[in-house]
């Protein structure tokens, strides 16, 4: 390759002005004015999307994106755009504009990119109408079920001077008639309860009665509920409940509102067709404290009724069922969630105070034995506990399923748990027992994922992942799992762009800060990798894996000396540090012997960061060496082939 010359994935985007050319001849000093026009409307939406403008062609644009969906968006803002701008203007000033996309390989040449993405991409772009946007097949397995407007398959397509066809589609955005919002009715999102209390701080009750609905819709088999994490992104938002029913691809919607008084309560309900936004059922309860399992009880018959949902006997009495007769107790509980949702070390903390004085009022509460399970879990996980934490976490997880076998949550923590604890078929057995008794738990499907990218299943991984991304779709750490299977076969551009996807969704969550760094090393981009690991820790306020990554980011980048010093306060630190990070950090220093003796460590210890083996791109440097081979036979961990 010449200097100079470097090859990228990207998608390209080609844009053209319909009839131009004939504007042209008929008038041009018109059609240079809209050519300025369109300009500059298209290139502030560019830089918005974090597009790069190769080079404009007349009346065309190539543009390169890092992103196939943020290409994608871009187009739809586009045409949007322009939209509003023709109904601004007399018929012979409007811009009409076709667009094509396609993801593929591009040799960098200076400052112009060439190579089969750039023909495809401007070959798709005529098969596009006016005010249309058609996209390749690559494109299309990029961003399908991720924008919120349907997609038509074109079918393959003989495009010229490429020998082979290509599968194109077409986006159907809003102004299309073809563009009919079909939206699952049985597909439901249970929005934030507003609290309308006298005191602010009673907001942990309408946040827990949101949290108690959706877990009881989530039993009702004839339902698919959007998790919690994805919903509480619309706490206090302005957009309609048909934005929002777009954006979750919901069609149904239940909101409301709680206000709690002393011992009053006041609960309104209502169910919306998020499609027409008509009300489909919508009720007052104006109720003592302690008939709120029954208020829950009622909406979510209602609910079923209204969607014409048929109750399986053991759906009714799990809906049915009052997770404890002390109504101070479940108040403690819905504090302890509130915190433990926030999932800081400090509100870690406090949430297992909450679950304790839960316990304390009613020592049968198996929903707070759970709840504090994954506090400890969690703590220990991310490295704020020592790993002991993990022991507590499976006593808490068991006493809860002694006092109640069918808890679902309960199941999935036990999974997660007896997964660190290499207790694999157990694991996986209370993984499928969960998803069983609660099929829409987004948490069991992404528990369930993990441990099967461990295992080297990664399309059954994939399929897990997928589904728990669909229940959950704007939850970060579940964004991060869906990209597992990219990192395990070592695609990691691909893996890149799916994480910075979900920085962009959540830009202070440092576990996709964590895996961009280290998909950034694999990919050469150590600077960024370093900065991008700084920003994990930070974010951590220092948390041992974070700064066992900043090690081995800095010792792959060449900075070896402040690399040495961080693994000497981890190795001798009083806080507990996972012995297989240390062995990433000597691996990264290329101290081979150093790093398999940690690695050994870890085994011993059954540290669970040694369960990442799959995932890490610096393991590859030890996949013919004898002792490792041995270690990752012990611990039937498969790596994948090609890794």
């Amino acid at each position: 390759m010449m200097s100079g010359e470097q090859r990228r994935l990207v998608a390209v985007m080609f844009t053209d002005i319909v009839g131009y050319s004939s504007l042209s001849q008929k008038n041009e000093p018109l059609a240079l004015e809209m050519l300025e026009e369109h300009r500059k409307i298209v290139r502030p939406i560019v830089a918005r999307h974090n597009g790069h403008e190769i080079k404009t062609m007349g009346d065309a644009f190539l543009i390169e994106f890092e992103s196939a969906l943020e290409a994608t968006q871009c187009a739809v803002d586009i045409q949007k755009s322009l939209h509003g701008y023709n109904e601004q203007s007399i018929p012979e000033r409007r811009i009409h504009l076709r667009i094509g996309i396609h993801l593929g390989d591009v040799e960098q040449r200076q400052s112009d990119v060439l190579g089969d993405a750039v023909n495809i991409a401007s070959r798709i772009e005529p098969l596009a109408e006016a005010d249309g946007i058609c996209i390749s097949e690559q494109v299309f397995d990029q961003v399908r079920n991720k924008i919120n407007c349907p997609i038509e398959n074109l079918g393959p397509r003989q495009l010229k001077n490429i020998d082979y066809p290509i599968d194109v589609h077409r986006i159907l955005w809003e102004k299309d008639e073809t563009a009919k919002l079909s939206l699952d009715k049985k597909r439901i999102a249970v929005l934030p309860f507003l609290n309308i209390s006298p005191d602010p701080n009673d907001a942990y009750f309408a946040d827990g009665l949101t949290e108690e609905l959706i877990a009881r819709l989530s039993t009702i088999s004839g339902l698919e509920v959007i998790a919690r994490t994805s919903i509480m992104r619309f706490r206090g938002t302005t957009k309609s409940v048909r934005e929002i029913g777009k954006e979750l691809k919901s069609g149904t919607v239940l909101e409301g509102s709680v206000r709690k008084a002393a011992n009053k309560l006041r609960v309104t309900a209502q169910l919306i067709d998020a499609t027409t936004e008509k009300h489909l059922w919508v009720q007052n309860y104006d109720r003592q404290l302690e008939d709120v399992f029954a208020i829950q009880t009622e909406v979510a018959q209602n609910v079923s009724d209204a969607l014409e949902t048929q109750l399986l006997s053991e759906e009714r009495e799990h809906i049915e069922k009052k997770p404890t007769g002390d109504i101070g107790a479940y108040t403690f509980y819905l504090k302890g969630r509130y915190y433990w949702n926030e999932r800081s070390r400090d509100a870690l903390e406090k949430a297992i105070k909450y679950f304790e004085e839960a316990i304390r009022r009613d020592n049968r509460f198996a929903l707070a034995y759970a709840g504090m399970a994954d506090c400890y879990a969690v703590l220990a996980d991310y490295g704020y506990y020592a790993a002991d934490a993990m022991s507590k976490a499976k006593e808490l997880a068991v006493k809860a399923l002694s006092i109640d076998d069918s808890l679902a949550e309960a199941h999935a923590s036990l999974g997660s748990v007896l997964d660190q604890f290499w207790e694999w078929e157990k694991a996986e057995t209370e993984f499928k027992r969960a998803i069983g008794l609660t099929p829409n738990y987004a948490t069991a499907h992404h528990w369930y994922a993990y441990w099967l990218f461990r295992g080297g299943r990664i399309r059954d991984a994939a399929v897990e992942a997928n589904r728990a991304l669909e229940l959950d779709p704007l939850s970060p750490i579940i964004n991060v799992i869906s990209t597992g299977p990219d990192y395990i076969i070592g695609n990691y551009d691909q893996a890149i762009v799916g994480l910075r996807r979900t920085i962009e969704m959540a830009p202070d969550f440092p576990i996709a800060h964590y895996w961009l760094a280290h998909g950034l090393v694999e990919k050469g981009s150590l600077e960024d990798a370093v900065s991008e690991m700084r920003r994990a820790v930070e974010l951590t306020h220092g948390a041992t894996f974070a700064r066992a990554g900043l090690a081995y980011a800095l010792a792959k980048a060449g900075q070896k000396d402040e690399a040495i010093r961080i693994v000497g306060e981890l190795t001798k630190g009083e806080e507990y540090t996972d012995a297989a990070d240390i062995a990433m950090v000597f691996a990264g220093l290329r101290q081979r012997e150093n790093a398999l003796d940690w690695l050994e460590k870890a085994y011993e210890m059954h540290s669970s960061g040694i369960a990442n083996i799959g995932w890490v791109g610096w393991y590859r440097e030890f996949h013919s060496n004898e002792r490792f081979l041995r270690l990752t036979d012990r611990m039937r961990i498969r790596i994948p082939v090609g890794l």
